[in-house]
């Protein structure tokens, strides 16, 4: 049992004091993980997302990519078309324009819609909603609005 004794300590010696002063510390270190994981969180979003565009670029090409170098994939800027775009970099030969948007949670059957996408083509910008644009979203928008828009990439190769 614990007993109260005229120090203010309890049961093995510990004051009300350092009670409620390791209280606090452990609800700081609380926090600090809560923001780690968060992080954590956007880092992995963000991960996939930029995993789908690659496989969503793979897939919107004639040959698949090709080319004795890797293809690229660059985060597409609202309103400058793929073409601009990937003649701006050593890989100046543009593929596609893919915008792609993906659902929250695991598909139950074969019928749920898992993902959406856009092949706008290299010559113009397509959409230009600021929104899609993910250089210009704030760090956590991949977390936050789902459903809201698409993020855009540039399918780009070397020559």
């Amino acid at each position: 049992a614990v007993v109260s004794t005229q120090s203010g300590h309890y049961g093995r010696g510990i004051s009300i004091r350092e009670a409620v002063k390791s209280e606090l510390e452990a609800k700081k270190e609380v926090e600090v993980l809560r923001n780690e994981v968060s992080e954590i969180q956007k880092e992995m979003a963000w991960y996939s997302l930029h995993v789908a565009a690659a496989a969503a670029c793979r897939g919107s090409t004639a040959t698949g990519g090709s080319g004795p170098h890797g293809n690229m994939v660059f985060a597409k800027e609202n309103t400058e078309s793929c073409a601009t775009q990937c003649a701006k970099t050593i890989y100046s030969i543009c593929d596609a324009d893919v915008s792609i948007q993906g659902t929250v949670g695991k598909a139950t059957s074969y019928t749920d819609q898992v993902g959406m996408f856009y092949n706008y083509g290299c010559a113009t910008a397509g959409n230009t909603n600021v929104k899609f644009d993910e250089v210009k979203a704030d760090d956590s928008a991949i977390l936050e609005g789902l459903g809201i828009g698409f993020y855009r990439f540039c399918c780009c190769r070397y020559p």
